[in-house]
């Protein structure tokens, strides 16, 4: 069609009722996920047949495609152990030749969006099979009943969700009358429109040329030039928030909007309630619809707008403005040569590569090379392609299947040796061994013997990564006689000392820095839609890597600074004590939530003699976890229990392999009387651990 549509649509019959319009698959037999140096992966399309057959299929491709593999089968488990030989069996099957286990890290519904609106507004290309995976992927998750999308995927249709995503499927070429944008734009349109998007949706749109400035309430550049020591500078907020505000706050002063199209000209006709034309902008600055705002804006913050209105935007001063647009440009520039142009995640990628081609021109070397490295956070799955949260979660994945393949003995079968020596190294190479290029200018933390949540590449230090990456090193280094000393005392060194650099006043680690501002910072959180964002915390779960890491050190070098860590670990031990939860559970931030955290937390209690028979702590803790089981013998959890910040299940089975094996630490706990009916309830969910497949969709969700 004249605007680029596309209309390769069908529609489809599914048992329960009319589902939501399907695009066609493209053929999943010709695609290839391109393992690069370091961790990096592309899935690539190949078009002839003389490409597909010189590069033939893996079983590491069919698996995420949800195709058949050319596996023999396993033999049935008797127990236990039998189903993790049969899990790591299978599971070798999907590393990576250099060693690393590459896979699916999505979940977030704004990810997907940022990079198809910037690349609009960039002017980068998609194939056209990337085009069709990606609108499927739109279309698999959209709402069942209403069409819309959350801003997760399962959650509940939101304003922002749905702008976004209808956005892109336009952008993506699905035409304005296909079924499923009808139905999508029908229930944005009930709730509110776009003008009734939290402050995120606002901005995206108004890059895209689809709302106004005025209509946003100020992201001034300006809070760049504080003193550092003012706690409202920017470089001490959390760091997910300070990268998105960086760009935001460039764009926002510049007051960027995209050329209009046809496309985007017919957007401001489709997403609105009243006329374009017509909607008073300013009025819309705190309107955001009642079923997307998670945290309210604080009187505070509503005075701190009123106020920057009434100054800076009511009373322009040309050359400090232009000396702030000039050093967030220089900051943005930072954090593009610090991570290789992947920057921190794929949201303030994109906004980083707008302003780089505002800066710098479309055809520059810089919007080249963050047009290049998109495929970097495009992932194919069975049901079409999203965006990852990161460039993947490879460091992760790898450091805890190198710690269940030493914990279970299963690294000592001579088949899996091999594995082994591969993940460690990998691990070796994935090691930061310096800081930041810019470091201190760029408001970083030190990367030193830090390892990153998915490549060195990307750069970034998270204590728990760190952690459980040093615990891999060391049970891989020191578990044979010929174990091979890849990395060197002085490298495992200098990742201890990062760590023990990394505790907070409260005993505690934050997740990529030492807490920087005081919590009254959250009452400037203008999110809208998260909560705890402003400044870095403590969780239990980074305490608790970093706990275990420091104890595993010590068994094999038990003078290394022995008097700092011993009262590190006393700290933290004392943080889990005053977080524990008077039912003994533990909030986790991650994953499953109370029972993950317990899974930590019981084991950094237990390597300090704190156990089921000695600690009343653990032994609540141990009760409650038993009061959690379900009735097949595992453990559930559910995304929501993130927001409710309780463990009422609604349902009666259990999340499988994942849970069962996290929560195999509070079996361990407790003596054999007690944990005997644990035990055996949880053998029944062994058979279905040893046919053994990852968890399809690994969510992270902020909290």
């Amino acid at each position: 069609m004249a605007d680029g549509t596309d209309q390769r649509v069908t529609t489809q019959w599914f048992d329960g009722g009319f589902c939501n319009m399907h695009f066609q698959s493209t053929d999943h037999s010709r695609w290839r996920l391109k393992l690069g140096p370091g961790g990096s992966h592309a899935w690539k399309y190949l078009a002839s047949d003389e490409e597909n057959k010189a590069w033939p299929q893996t079983d590491i491709d069919r698996y995420w495609l949800g195709m058949a593999l050319n596996l023999p089968p396993l033999p049935a488990p008797s127990n236990a152990l039998d189903a993790s030989r049969n899990g790591y069996t299978f599971l070798r099957n999907l590393q990576a030749p250099d060693g690393h286990f590459a896979g699916d890290f999505g979940g977030p519904m704004f990810l997907l969006p940022g990079v198809v609106i910037g690349s609009y507004i960039t002017g980068a290309s998609f194939t056209a099979e990337q085009r069709q995976e990606m609108i499927r992927w739109l279309l698999h998750v959209a709402h069942p009943d209403d069409g819309g999308w959350g801003i997760h995927v399962g959650g509940v249709t939101t304003v922002l969700g749905t702008v976004l995503n209808y956005a892109s499927l336009r952008l993506l070429g699905v035409d304005a009358e296909h079924p499923a944008a009808v139905k999508a734009r029908m229930t944005l349109l009930k709730l509110g429109g776009a003008a009734a998007s939290p402050t995120w949706g606002k901005f995206w749109m108004t890059v895209l040329g689809c709302y106004e400035w005025e209509g946003i309430n100020p992201i001034p550049p300006e809070l760049w030039l504080l003193p550092g020591w003012v706690p409202v500078h920017p470089g001490r907020w959390w760091i997910h928030t300070r990268v998105v505000y960086l760009p935001m706050s460039y764009l926002y002063r510049v007051r960027f909007q995209a050329e209009p199209t046809a496309l985007t000209l017919a957007l401001r006709k489709e997403m609105y309630t009243t006329p374009y034309d017509s909607i008073n902008w300013p009025a819309q600055c705190d309107n955001f619809a009642p079923g997307d705002v998670y945290v309210p804006h604080s009187r505070l913050l509503d005075y701190m707008n009123l106020f920057l209105k009434g100054t800076l935007e009511a009373c322009p001063f040309p050359p400090l403005h232009k000396y702030a647009v000039d050093h967030a440009y220089e900051l943005i520039c930072m954090e593009d040569e610090n991570t290789n142009y992947q920057d921190l995640a794929p949201v303030s990628k994109m906004m980083n590569m707008i302003c780089r081609m505002h800066a710098e021109g479309r055809d520059s070397d810089a919007v080249a090379r963050h047009a290049a490295g998109r495929e970097d956070v495009m992932w194919l799955t069975r049901d079409g392609m999203l965006v990852t949260g990161t460039n993947g979660s490879q460091l992760w994945d790898t450091a805890f299947a190198a710690q269940a393949l030493v914990e279970t003995g299963l690294a000592d079968i001579e088949e899996n040796k091999a594995s082994a020596l591969k993940m460690l190294e990998w691990l070796d190479q994935a090691q930061m061994q310096e800081n930041p290029k810019h470091f201190r200018t760029a408001y970083r933390q030190a990367t030193k013997g830090a390892w990153a949540f998915s490549t060195k590449e990307q750069g970034y230090t998270l204590t728990d990564c760190t952690g459980e990456a040093l615990k891999a090193v060391l049970y891989l280094q020191n578990r044979w006689h010929d174990s091979p000393k890849l990395i060197s005392d002085a490298r495992i060194f200098d990742s201890v000392d990062l760590l023990l650099s990394m505790q907070y006043t409260d005993g505690g680690f934050g997740s990529y820095e030492v807490p920087r501002a005081p919590k009254i910072l959250e009452s400037f959180n203008a999110a809208e839609v998260f909560g705890n964002t402003m400044v870095e915390v403590t969780y239990v779960e980074c305490t608790t890597s970093v706990i275990t890491a420091l104890r595993t050190f010590q068994q094999y070098y038990p003078q290394y600074r022995k008097k700092q860590i011993d009262r590190t670990v006393a700290k933290a031990i004392k943080y889990l004590h005053a977080k524990q939860r008077p039912d003994g559970s533990w909030y986790g931030s991650w994953g499953i939530c109370f029972t993950y955290a317990a899974m930590f937390a019981l084991e950094s209690l237990a390597l300090v003699g704190e156990t089921y028979a000695s600690s009343p702590r653990v032994k609540r803790a141990c009760e409650f976890l038993l009061s959690k089981q379900m009735p097949d013998g595992g453990w559930g959890g559910e995304l929501e229990v993130l927001r409710r910040r309780d463990v009422r299940p609604t349902r009666e089975i259990s999340s499988g392999p994942d849970e069962l094996g996290r929560d195999g630490a509070h079996v361990r706990q407790i003596p054999r009387y007690d944990a005997h009916q644990t035990r055996r309830r949880a053998r029944a969910v062994a058979p279905v651990t040893g046919k053994f497949s990852l968890p399809y969709q690994p969510y992270f969700v902020p909290n």
